[in-house]
């Protein structure tokens, strides 16, 4: 089965993240991060992705009708190799380490593991994943059981404390803002950070976490509305670190913001009120949802908690 965070590799030399669980009418809903040109892989950033794509392989270009939404999709019949997270890291812990990054993708994982975390229920995905990391590469780890994960922040708060991995530093926020364009205020972004505990740094890395539960397929078919601003109470936050991560709110009209978008997974606790502003949804059976995260910069979409 393909899952969020997986990536798939076509005969053409393209890489793709995926990024939704299961089939579309057979194809592996994905974006396009990396592809092979005279011999050498780059990663492709969102405008050359799209325009690379429109102008060589349009046949990888694919309307959602689930979501209402043009996505990347490769045919599952295109597929040539399948990176799955949960089988690389496995097999780069059992490895001697040749890099400082999977020396300290290793040395964080003793730790985890030190703190009572089940490594077989974490992968690794990102550029370690494909083995494309430099000197300069983040560790972006994926948890496969929401207890877990939970328990994985946890540790993190534990060891930030025990010195044994550290915060991030000024310097590591702004950067960390930058490249995720957030749509407020940076005090306002690292307020909202700071307590989700699913990042940190080791020896002047940062690592990520991020949850992912197999059963999250999302149902239904959904048809956009327009786009809209709303303020309201979060009713429960079980699910607010889960891929796509959702809010259920006390609103007359929307039923819950949906997030599609690693910014703003965690950003608020139950009984907190929040701004949110992206597109409303409508399903079959006429429930409303406002989603977070329609494109992947998801520009002028967000969450925030109102304090």
């Amino acid at each position: 089965m393909y899952l969020a965070k997986d990536f798939v590799e076509t005969a053409e030399g393209l890489i793709f993240a995926v990024v939704s669980n299961g089939l579309e009418q057979g194809k592996v809903l994905c974006f396009l991060r990396y592809l092979r040109i005279d011999g050498c892989w780059r990663k492709a950033g969102t405008d050359f992705a799209n325009d690379f794509l429109r102008q060589s392989y349009p046949h990888y270009l694919h309307y959602s009708s689930a979501i209402d939404a043009e996505v990347h999709a490769v045919p599952a019949a295109a597929v040539v190799r399948h990176y799955q997270p949960r089988r690389q890291l496995e097999a780069l812990l059992r490895q001697q380490p040749t890099d400082a990054v999977l020396a300290d993708l290793q040395h964080l994982c003793r730790l985890f593991a030190d703190s009572g975390l089940q490594l077989d229920q974490f992968g690794v995905t990102g550029s370690l994943l494909v083995g494309m990391q430099n000197r300069d590469s983040d560790i972006d780890l994926v948890c496969y059981g929401r207890d877990q994960f939970h328990r994985a922040r946890f540790s993190v708060q534990a060891l930030i404390a025990q010195d044994r991995i550290q915060a991030l530093n000024d310097s590591d926020w702004l950067e960390a803002y930058r490249r995720r364009a957030c749509d407020f205020a940076l005090d306002d972004y690292i307020w909202h950070e700071q307590r989700k505990y699913n990042k940190g740094m080791l020896n002047q890395r940062k690592f990520d976490l991020s949850l992912l539960c197999a059963a999250d397929v999302a149902g239904g078919r959904y048809r956009k509305l327009g786009f809209a601003r709303i303020e309201a109470e979060v009713a429960d936050d079980r699910f607010s670190f889960d891929y796509p991560a959702c809010f259920p709110l006390k609103h007359a009209e929307i039923g819950s913001v949906v997030c599609f978008t690693a910014t703003y997974n965690g950003q608020a606790q139950k009984g907190e009120w929040i701004e949110a502003a992206g597109w409303i949804e409508i399903d079959e059976q006429g429930c409303q949802r406002l989603v977070v995260g329609s494109t992947r910069e998801a520009i002028g979409e967000y969450i925030k908690v109102l304090r």
